[in-house]
């Protein structure tokens, strides 16, 4: 949910970023990581942003992991063998406040390889940033402040103000889903016009996905009372729309439940 807001609200207010990022206001595309040539390490909390002279590297990150130095150095040789003559941008942006030490990480280090990258941690910058521009109004509640719940309504006011309604209700729910990280959801929703918020992609997404899922598990629930029943993989398979392949997961995990 998080890393899917994030990469919304960065593909869709490119400038904002750039001029956060990277000091001017440019407009980029979205680079897909299939185009570096290699299947991408993991793409959901990542974003590929081109201009005609650079490449912007988001990684959004709520909580920490070792593999990030490396996957940045990966990027980088990547990027440098398809477009020798852009330079690169690595940001990786946490937001979530930790005490880890990964998260002041700022290089890969490997024998004679050194390769370095910039680190943002949310909680230390000043919200001020966050509330220049639209695409980064929904960050302001995760930056540094001692009220979040006024950051928020600072946020929100400056949303109302807008007059594109997709534009509005977008960035309305984007605050809403990141101020969860900071902020119980009784307080989020005394902020957040709820009513402008449902009209949004992003919220409309987040219900379209947690439908599936809900759909998932409803199929998977009664796969695995058809198994109990004795009914046979095929069967259970065609009944419940489920993969062969998951079924037969669901059969094994049910016989090693049985024998303990």
């Amino acid at each position: 949910m998080y890393d899917d807001t994030c990469r919304f609200l960065a593909e869709n207010f490119s400038s904002d970023f750039a001029s956060w990022l990277l000091g001017e206001p440019v407009d980029m595309t979205e680079l897909k990581p299939s185009e570096l040539l290699l299947d991408p390490i993991r793409a959901d909390a990542m974003i590929l942003l081109q201009s005609e002279k650079s490449i912007l590297h988001i990684e959004f990150q709520t909580l920490p992991k070792e593999e990030i130095p490396f996957r940045m150095l990966d990027y980088r040789i990547r990027g440098k063998r398809l477009y020798k003559d852009k330079t690169m941008r690595q940001v990786v942006i946490y937001l979530k406040p930790t005490t880890s030490p990964l998260v002041y990480e700022t290089a890969y280090v490997m024998e004679r390889t050194r390769h370095e990258f910039d680190v943002i941690r949310l909680w230390e910058q000043p919200i001020s940033i966050f509330l220049q521009y639209p695409g980064l109004l929904p960050f302001a509640v995760l930056g540094k402040t001692e009220t979040p719940a006024e950051t928020l309504r600072q946020a929100t006011e400056i949303v109302d103000q807008f007059e594109d309604t997709a534009t509005q209700a977008n960035l309305m729910a984007a605050s809403a889903i990141l101020a969860g990280l900071r902020l119980e959801q009784d307080v989020i929703y005394s902020l957040v016009r709820r009513d402008i918020m449902q009209e949004s992609i992003i919220y409309r997404s987040i219900q379209e996905e947690a439908e599936a899922r809900a759909e998932i598990r409803k199929q998977r629930e009664i796969a695995v009372n058809s198994l109990q029943e004795g009914l046979p993989i095929e069967i259970v398979a065609r009944v419940t729309g489920l993969a062969i392949q998951e079924v037969q997961k669901l059969y094994q995990q049910l016989n090693s439940s049985a024998q303990r």
